[in-house]
């Protein structure tokens, strides 16, 4: 009998230490979670599965404020990991890509409505096209701490280029953008996650001082201020009484999700 209760013990010990070791390891990986949207508005066509309805978008935006989540713009973020800041348990980043007319439209009122700051990631030379905002949209929006990053000039997959063609993607990006908006352009989102080694040092030549891409690369702990990655944002994430989405808002994401190394330069790219 004495030999079970101190086997009895032994294990209770071995397991509160190992919870208490997994516990310091979770920790230890948390990461703020940027939010990655595309099309606000009513999913529908080829675009359905990058598209979260209007009343989905305010249900995840009142949920982040219900629950006391702090929503920082993609400016603290990147300082505080230069700072190396340790950044609370309930901290979210909220981005959109490539600059749809339905981020005014349907996006801007409800961040509006909750004070949430953002950061659209732009294709410059869309910008005033058919579905995509115009200048004046964006210093709109600009005015209320929805800011604008670069996307390259036509949504190229870098990887595939030569060096001369993605220089001015991204580089060209910049300018457009900065010559249009009247101040500078920090920060830059590779079209569909993908770079090189090449693509990403052309970025860090072209003066900006982040770079956003999905789950490419090998830093899954956001440290390397060039390979920061998102999370895609649902229609669907509300389901389930929210459990998916307080799954992709707990900064522990990162340690459950599939990884891809590098550009994908042999992948048929997504539209991301």
């Amino acid at each position: 009998m004495r030999i079970l209760k101190n086997i009895s013990l032994f294990l209770t010990v071995v397991f509160i230490i190992g919870s208490l070791g997994y516990t310091f390891w979770i920790r230890d990986r948390y990461v703020v979670p940027i939010l990655t949207y595309h099309h606000v508005g009513i999913p529908s066509g080829k675009w359905r599965l990058n598209t979260v309805s209007e009343k989905s978008f305010d249900y995840q935006m009142n949920f982040m404020k219900r629950h006391g989540f702090e929503v920082i713009s993609f400016d603290d973020l990147v300082e505080g990991i230069k700072k190396g800041h340790e950044f609370s348990r309930n901290t979210v980043v909220i981005q959109f890509d490539d600059g749809y007319e339905d981020n005014y439209k349907y996006a801007f009122p409800i961040l509006k409505k909750y004070g949430f700051p953002a950061i659209i990631f732009l294709i410059s030379d869309k910008v005033g096209k058919p579905d995509f905002l115009t200048w004046d949209q964006v210093k709109e929006m600009e005015k209320y701490n929805i800011l604008a990053g670069a996307h390259t000039r036509h949504h190229a997959y870098l990887p595939r280029l030569n060096l001369t063609q993605a220089q001015d993607e991204i580089a060209g990006s910049k300018k457009i953008i900065e010559d249009n908006l009247g101040h500078s352009i920090d920060y830059f989102c590779y079209p569909s996650g993908g770079f090189t080694v090449d693509v990403k040092r052309l970025v860090k030549d072209a003066g900006y001082k982040a770079a956003v891409t999905t789950n490419r690369g090998k830093d899954r702990w956001n440290v390397d201020l060039y390979e920061l990655k998102r999370i895609h944002m649902s229609n669907t994430d509300d389901q389930y009484s929210g459990l998916i989405l307080w799954f992709k808002l707990s900064g522990y994401y990162n340690l459950f999700r599939h990884f891809k190394h590098g550009g994908g330069l042999h992948q048929r790219p997504t539209y991301e």
